[in-house]
């Protein structure tokens, strides 16, 4: 005769729990590893051929591909100017040499406080907590950022928090990268805990591209992670366009939502991408639908192999003028640009 087993029923879903949470760890970063790394295999999946605008091996090597499935199930198969594709696709227009582009076209260098902390505008402060991406936007303003001289090990992170203990004027830290979310829920979770402690911190702010690009890292226990300490959490998330949403960004959105944490977007105003009313005005219409509020909407910044995303700034201005006669002022993000030495983005309007 069987031994009659009668089951804690706390233990049991306690260990139900760790195990989902586990599995749901284990899954954001095993999509992570099977991301697209080769232009062949992303223009194979969609049904395109090898495009002779593309760059060179010493563009990808320098600033490799690297977009993950969730984000290319979005795209349109066979449409060589799909505008998410267009996001990731390097392209030989990265070769050309720019008067006015360089390597560092916001000052992030000249705002390092110590290694790993930037100190930009009174009262925040920007911790580079990684390098890391899930996907590499060929637009990005940190393509060339040195973040092997910023990497925040143990000591550096020690020395970041004591220079923000020492400032009575930092109530808000911000995590950016790279992408915050990149670090698992322990990692984050002990970085968060170590800001709450300094008294004059009241918030926490964090920019991350992954709730778009990768819905499967907002796991069940990311959300309460964020907020669960006495810092207010706002999470500013980055989409260029509306068919960047699906099922799974929605429920990840919802999630974080419900833990309270307060989500808004910045874009980058990208040429082929979302230069047009309609896009536009459709990404924030989607926004608002998913809980978050259209905060920014931002001229390139000025990155080495970045030139054939910019659109001028007379012709943004009128584009942003009819944006705004069709929506409402709510739905309206700050067309801004940002200058080396400015003490915050510069509204343009």
């Amino acid at each position: 005769m069987s031994p009659i087993i009668i089951e804690n029923p706390l233990i049991t879903k306690v260990n139900r729990e760790q195990s989902v949470s586990g599995y749901q760890e284990s899954a954001w970063k095993a999509e992570m590893a099977a991301a697209f790394s080769s232009a062949g295999d992303l223009l194979g999946y969609l049904g395109l051929p090898l495009d002779h605008r593309l760059a060179n091996e010493g563009v990808m090597r320098q600033f490799p591909l690297r977009v993950t499935a969730a984000f290319a199930s979005r795209m349109k198969k066979g449409d060589p100017d799909d505008p998410l594709l267009l996001q990731v696709l390097p392209l030989s227009d990265e070769l050309l040499e720019t008067v006015g582009y360089g390597a560092d076209p916001v000052g992030d260098l000249q705002a390092i406080a110590v290694p790993g902390l930037l100190y930009k505008y009174h009262g925040r402060a920007l911790l580079i907590a990684t390098g890391a991406c899930a996907i590499n936007c060929r637009y990005c303003f940190r393509r060339e950022f040195p973040y092997a001289d910023g990497q925040l090990t143990r000591s550096r992170f020690a020395e970041a928090l004591a220079h923000i203990a020492r400032d009575a004027n930092i109530a808000e830290v911000i995590l950016s990268g790279g992408d915050p979310l990149m670090l698992d829920d322990g990692r984050l979770t002990g970085l968060l805990e170590a800001i709450a402690a300094i008294p004059h911190v009241s918030r926490l702010r964090l920019h991350t591209r992954l709730p778009i690009v990768l819905p499967s890292r907002i796991t069940k226990d990311l959300p309460q992670i964020l907020a669960g300490t006495r810092l207010k959490p706002v999470m500013v998330i980055h989409a260029n366009h509306p068919n960047e949403f699906d099922a799974e960004v929605s429920q990840a959105l919802s999630a974080l939502e419900n833990a309270g944490v307060a989500l808004l977007n910045q874009s980058v105003l990208l040429k082929g991408v979302n230069d047009n009313v309609d896009a536009l005005s459709s990404l924030s219409v989607t926004l608002f639908e998913h809980g978050v509020m259209p905060y920014y909407l931002h001229l390139l910044d000025k990155a080495n192999g970045t030139a054939h995303f910019d659109i001028p700034e007379k012709a943004a201005l009128a584009l942003y003028e009819k944006l705004r006669s069709c929506l409402p002022g709510y739905l309206v993000p700050k067309l801004v640009r940002e200058i080396v030495g400015a003490p915050y983005k510069v509204n343009l309007v």
